[in-house]
């Protein structure tokens, strides 16, 4: 009975480490969520203005390899 109690209460403290963000495998969620944002945001503005010079550039290089030189 001893042992059983023991082990919720390990898991009960588990979880309450976890909810409390004490768990040190946990990582910098919102750092990480920061840097997805801001990566597609510059990809972004780098896309719009420079569109078509992008598609230019990848029909040239794909025509380039596909007609063999």
């Amino acid at each position: 009975m001893t042992r059983g109690f023991a082990m919720l209460l390990a898991v009960f403290a588990a979880l309450a480490a976890r909810v409390r963000g004490e768990d040190p495998e946990r990582g910098d969620v919102p750092g990480w969520v920061m840097i997805t944002v801001m990566t597609a945001a510059l990809v972004l503005a780098i896309l719009v203005p420079f569109r078509e010079a992008i598609v230019a550039a990848v029909q040239n290089a794909l025509a380039s390899v596909t007609s063999g030189g």
